[in-house]
């Protein structure tokens, strides 16, 4: 059935008989993609000639045209898309009667709720807003005849796109600019959690930016797979539009599963890929498109022929851009690394991580004909890999910075994965944690460019930067990605030529790389136990080093939530330890770790009162790892004696103040009295945060906190009601959290480990679920990474002894009952 056909079927050619052929063809679930576009496109183009027409006849003017632009224009219009209509006329008919043709044009558009993007010009006038508006002539530049006199829309485009090729040095440098701009306020489509499919760098603006530059003459963009990309994304934003039934681009995670079953996709994760995929090559199109663009537009602004010519002189010959050699078979040429004229491709296997190694360190791109060449050309590295091509993986990933744009260049021609044949489960795969910035396969070249500002700390520097870039390569797996990558990294690094001993050390270092920071952060670091586990999974004092750099780098490459002075000092006081274990200098055993001073006083004031004593430190900014400061946050210590319900109560009181928890320590000791006994006291250091607003006074946390262990003030109906008068945002549903016991935590307690979303009150939730399973908490360590809350609780029976081993399984399952 043809578009028209659709609106005669409704015998009615008016906005009903549009709106019911409309919602008809985009129910049609058979009909989807660039053909529903097209379908939808004509649909629209017949309505609106029909009131153009009308309207016309109506107001008596002739010399008028429908014109439509932008994605109109290109005849891709989404469910939800805007009109882009210009009404184009010869300036012959007076100002009312076009009043009147326009009024007949957009007041049934309006009636529909659509979205109208108009104008009224004539070509004239049209030109020279074009000229003023970048934007504007953007969009004329698809300009295409809906209805009218076509002559006087011919003769507008012939204009327009004379006027872009002839000011395209003024203006490409401008529509890069605006990119850029948009690129930074935006992000990049390829690693957001919740992209705008059109505003995003590699989204829909750029690629309809590199039809313009197309456009202009001046350099067009690579073609491999850019049709198919543009149409991933519009696809994908089709499939939004419906699934949410609003003017929408931004691909939020509560519609990612529904749009991606729309496509007839398996989850929101393969959805997200084939995004991610499309903006890749986009984004690379974009790279390569600007940076020839940038080339031509400079040997333009030259114009040494123009002159010569003009002044009557000889016309010289273009000198051929210089060659500067970089490495065997490898030269700059022209700001790019190309192949040298000897070059022998076809018999040089590591020729192509010769190439991309120079051009890192020279910090150039790699030509993308030289790309593409050696894609097509260069023999398979045999396995495993020689000596040299090893040295150059290890080069080019110690480049730093100019390492990512390089190793793009290599993924967009499908080198990475033919070099490194299990990179293709990693690459774009989308990574869930909110804590997160890259993709899995960008957070590993990130982490690889972090590791390179550190080799200077460790004696194998090669060890360190292949560690890193195959550190997390088990995510593409099910199960614990670190087992899992255990052993790809085994056979990966064996393929790459590292001997057995070498090969061992990666593995050990992809299996423990979450080992160090996970231990500081979550255990008793007191507890020789704690230690000893440590020494025994990395072995030797060289693996040690080593995992603590990648342990640095990792979470460096991480996001901002990852690292921090805190964190820093915390694994670091863990590698100092295990040092000592490893040299033979093992601690005894300690009986009570000894309070800060600060802690003491408080501790001796709560013995003299029987009642808490607390004080709040705001902490100065402290330089972090790369020169910059970073607010270490507030600090309450917290003393009072030993008493049941004492965990609830004080996390139960921060909550009410609106305090966010970031770090907690809850230790229990003993001290002598004034009569020469010894009493129990609980000791509490908290790293806290105000959610908004100003801390409160430690007054009035004391006060509370008094009122909550003497039963007067009821924490949890007050957070019930707080609960229910601000209920959550909607968003994406978090899994259900996990209790488990930790293997071998510690031998003077049972180490009860909460992986939960962070919530108010969450950690007054798991001191009551605690309480009622009558256990003592000896002590206990909060971790907030993001939206994720790791706590482990060393708890004891009421004896003093860890538990045994069904009661501690109990003990788990109440908590998670009590969190579920």
């Amino acid at each position: 059935m043809t578009s028209t056909e659709a609106i005669t079927e409704s015998e009615d050619s008016g906005p009903s008989g549009y709106a019911a052929a409309r919602l008809r063809l985009l129910q049609q679930e058979a009909r989807s993609g660039p053909p529903r576009r097209a379908a939808l496109a004509r649909l629209t183009d017949d309505w609106l000639t029909g009131l153009f027409t009308s309207a016309a006849t109506r107001a008596g003017v002739r010399g008028a045209a429908l014109v439509a632009v932008g994605g109109y224009g290109r005849g891709e219009l989404s469910p939800r898309s805007d009109l882009d209509l210009l009404l184009l006329h010869d300036g012959t008919a007076d100002a009312a009667a076009i009043s009147a043709l326009a009024d007949g044009i957009w007041y049934p558009v309006w009636d529909l709720g659509l979205a109208l993007d108009h104008s009224v010009r004539t070509p004239g006038e049209a030109r020279k807003t074009a000229g003023e508006d970048l934007k504007v002539q953007l969009g004329l530049l698809d300009a295409r005849p809906v209805a009218g006199d076509l002559g006087l829309v011919a003769s507008l485009r012939t204009a327009i796109l004379a006027d872009w090729r002839n000011q395209a040095p003024k203006r490409l440098p401008a529509l890069h600019e605006l990119c850029q701009e948009r690129a930074e306020r935006m992000g990049e489509l390829q690693f957001l959690l919740e992209p705008d499919l059109k505003e995003a760098r590699g989204g829909l603006r750029d690629a309809t930016a590199l039809r313009a530059v197309a456009a202009s003459w001046v350099a067009d963009a690579p073609r491999e797979g850019l049709t198919e990309a543009r149409r991933t994304l519009l696809d994908a934003r089709d499939a939004l539009h419906l699934t949410t039934g609003r003017a929408t681009d931004r691909l939020a995670l509560q519609e990612q599963d529904q749009v991606a079953e729309a496509l007839g996709l398996m989850d929101a994760d393969a959805l997200l890929r084939q995004v991610y995929e499309a903006a890749r090559t986009v984004s690379y199109a974009t790279d390569v498109t600007w940076r020839e663009v940038n080339r031509v537009l400079r040997a333009r602004s030259v114009r040494p022929r123009l002159r010569a010519m003009l002044s009557g002189g000889r016309v010289a010959a273009k000198p051929a851009p210089e060659r500067a050699p970089l490495a065997d078979g490898v030269v700059e040429a022209d700001g790019e690394v190309v192949l040298a004229r000897a070059a022998r491709p076809d018999r040089d296997p590591v020729l192509t991580l010769r190439a991309a190694a120079a051009a890192a360190e020279a910090g150039l791109p790699l030509s993308r004909h030289l790309v593409r060449h050696l894609a097509t050309t260069v023999r398979p590295l045999p396995v495993p890999w020689p000596p040299e091509a090893r040295e150059e993986l290890v080069t080019l990933l110690g480049a730093g910075e100019s390492t990512v744009g390089v190793w793009e260049a290599l993924e967009a021609e499908g080198i990475i994965t033919r070099l490194l044949p299990d990179w293709e489960r990693v690459h774009c795969r989308p990574q869930r944690n909110p804590v997160h910035t890259w993709t899995v396969d960008r957070h590993l070249v990130e982490t690889a460019v972090r590791a390179a500002s550190l080799t200077r700390r460790v004696h194998r520097p090669d060890l360190l930067l292949v560690a890193a870039l195959l550190h997390d390569i088990g995510k593409g797996w099910p199960g614990d990605h670190s087992v899992a990558g255990e052993v790809i990294a085994r056979d990966m690094a064996t393929r790459i030529g590292f001997d057995k001993h070498d090969v061992g050390v990666i593995a050990t270092l992809v299996r423990h790389h979450l080992l160090l920071v996970d231990t500081a952060t979550r255990r008793d670091l007191d507890d020789p136990a704690t230690v000893r586990s440590v020494a025994e999974a990395v072995s030797t004092a060289s693996t040690l080093e080593l995992l603590h750099a990648l342990t640095e780098a990792d979470a460096l490459a991480t996001g901002p939530a990852a690292w921090s002075t805190w964190r820093a000092s915390l694994v670091t006081d863990l590698v100092k330890r295990v040092a000592a274990v490893l040299a033979g200098e093992a601690p005894e055993e300690p009986e009570e770790a000894a309070p800060s001073a600060e802690h003491e006083r408080l501790a001796i004031e709560a013995l003299r009162t029987g009642e808490p004593a607390l004080t709040l430190h705001t902490h100065p900014e402290e330089p972090a790892g790369d020169g910059e400061v970073e607010p270490v946050g507030v600090e309450l210590l917290i003393a009072l004696p030993d008493r049941p319900g004492v965990l609830p109560a004080a996390a139960g009181v921060l909550a009410l103040h609106r305090l966010t928890v970031r770090a907690a320590d809850l230790r229990a000791v003993e001290l002598p009295n004034e009569v020469g006994e010894t009493a129990d006291l609980l000791l509490l250091s908290w790293r806290v945060a105000a959610e908004y607003g100003s801390l409160p006074q430690a007054a009035r946390l004391r006060a509370d906190l008094v009122r909550a262990l003497d039963g007067s003030l009821d924490i949890r109906a007050r957070l019930a009601e707080r609960e229910a008068a601000y209920p959550r945002r909607r968003g994406v549903k978090a899994p259900p959290p996990r209790v488990t016991v930790a293997a071998a935590g510690s031998r003077r307690a049972t180490v009860i480990e909460v992986r939960s979303q962070d919530a108010p009150g969450l950690l007054h939730r798991i001191g009551n679920a605690l309480e009622g399973c009558a256990v003592r908490v000896r002590s206990a360590h909060v971790s907030t990474l993001g939206a994720n809350a790791v706590d482990a609780f060393y708890v004891t029976g009421t004896d003093g002894e860890p538990l045994p081993q069904i009661r501690a399984a109990e003990v788990a399952r109440e908590v998670e009952k009590a969190l579920g």
